[in-house]
């Protein structure tokens, strides 16, 4: 069982930047892919980026690439998403989520967290 608490969303201007984080209770946190999904309203879940247990592969939506990157802390059971270079197209709720595998499939999910929303003003 894993749970996921996230924080660190905001109001920011476009092409300001916000760190969102992703608290995990639970010891079997280093064993899971963990990854980031948003959704706008109106709009499907989407993948924006994942990191596997040891953090040394790391997958990018090609929305975001180059402009996002996610990092994880397996002692402090953490995961992060720094974004850079916000869009008014990036306004969504940021979900974190705990994968047994790599996928950029929402459906694949074992956990999520609750969400937390950015908005970025134009």
């Amino acid at each position: 069982q894993v749970q996921l608490v996230e924080s660190g969303g905001g109001l920011v201007q476009a092409g300001g930047s916000l760190r969102l984080s992703c608290a995990a209770s639970g010891r079997t946190f280093s064993t899971y892919v963990m990854g980031w999904f948003r959704q706008a309203p109106g709009k499907e879940r989407e993948f924006v980026a994942a990191s596997s247990w040891s953090g040394n592969r790391l997958y990018y939506a090609d929305s975001i690439k180059g402009r996002f990157t996610i990092s994880r802390d397996n002692v402090k059971n953490t995961v992060y998403l720094q974004m850079n270079s916000l869009k008014p197209e990036d306004t969504a709720a940021y979900y974190c989520a705990a994968i047994r595998r790599v996928s950029t499939s929402a459906a694949d999910c074992d956990y999520w967290g609750q969400g937390t929303q950015v908005t970025v003003s134009s």
